[in-house]
């Protein structure tokens, strides 16, 4: 099967720090070994500003955000954003579309409810963790 482009967006890759076995953390495993991770500078920017957020210190350290910037970033494919997409009432979501659609990506994991109710969005399917990781295991 031809690996797909995907967008994982920020809510996805911070509950996946949060607890290792859950749904977000098993997709985000299951997307860096059989998917091309697609990312702009902006969301790139907008995940280490998450991460690093002291609000996170309760539950996970710092090095543990930082070891997941580490071994996300070179994996993902940075994709220029030319076409610009304004939908969203929040323009981290715009910026996660603008990822999909500038990166031709096959779909987007979100948590995002805003998002979620968009899919599909330009013929970019949009599915939670659970969803990525149904169709994942009903293909192999």
């Amino acid at each position: 099967m031809p690996t797909r482009r995907i967008v994982i967006d920020t809510n996805i890759l911070v509950s996946a720090l949060l607890s290792k076995t859950s749904p977000p953390a098993l997709a985000l495993a299951h997307a860096i070994v059989h998917d091309q991770p697609l990312a702009s500078t902006d969301t790139l920017r907008e995940l280490m500003r998450v991460v690093k957020s002291p609000k996170f210190d309760p539950f996970v350290s710092l090095e543990r955000r930082d070891a997941l910037i580490l071994r996300f970033a070179p994996l993902v494919e940075l994709v220029e954003i030319i076409q610009p997409v304004r939908v969203c009432r929040d323009s981290d979501d715009d910026r996660v579309l603008e990822v999909a659609v500038n990166g031709l990506a096959d779909l987007i994991i979100s948590g995002d409810k805003d998002l979620l109710a968009l899919d599909p969005f330009r013929g970019i399917r949009i599915v939670t963790p659970r969803a990525y990781l149904d169709a994942a295991t009903s293909t192999s």
